[in-house]
């Protein structure tokens, strides 16, 4: 896969992972899944997402774990739960907890499936090409 496209995908299912957070989230407290609630819920994380790929740059390393994924995960969960503060949505410790796993295990979980996948492919390719 290109580098361009590497970015692209990696950025594209940070952000689709984050609205399933948000959506699975929801649905397990009975809390509807409108387009109004679930924007509500989810441009704190979102907007998490963006800082903590512009903090860890990356762009530059987009699977890697360390170099950008942990930083990532903390900084999306960190920003996330700050808005909510501010915007006045619940950060209850429990939640905070659920979120901080369940993002570090989306938002690094496909980084670690993936890795072994792109090294697989990238030894089946030839050099040059």
């Amino acid at each position: 896969m290109h580098s361009k496209s590497l970015v692209a995908t990696a950025a594209v299912l940070d952000v689709v992972l984050t609205l399933a957070f948000v959506v699975i989230g929801r649905s397990s407290h009975a809390e509807g899944i409108t387009l109004a609630g679930t924007m509500t819920t989810w441009w704190p994380f979102l907007a998490g997402l963006a800082v903590g790929w512009i903090g860890t740059a990356a762009w530059l390393r987009p699977m890697s774990i360390v170099r950008s994924g942990i930083g990532i995960w903390l900084i999306t969960v960190g920003i996330g739960m700050a808005l909510r503060v501010v915007s006045g949505q619940g950060t209850a410790v429990s939640f905070i907890v659920v979120a901080l796993v369940a993002v570090g295990v989306l938002l690094l979980g496909w980084r670690a499936a993936a890795i072994p996948i792109l090294r697989r492919s990238r030894r089946k390719t030839p050099r040059g090409v």
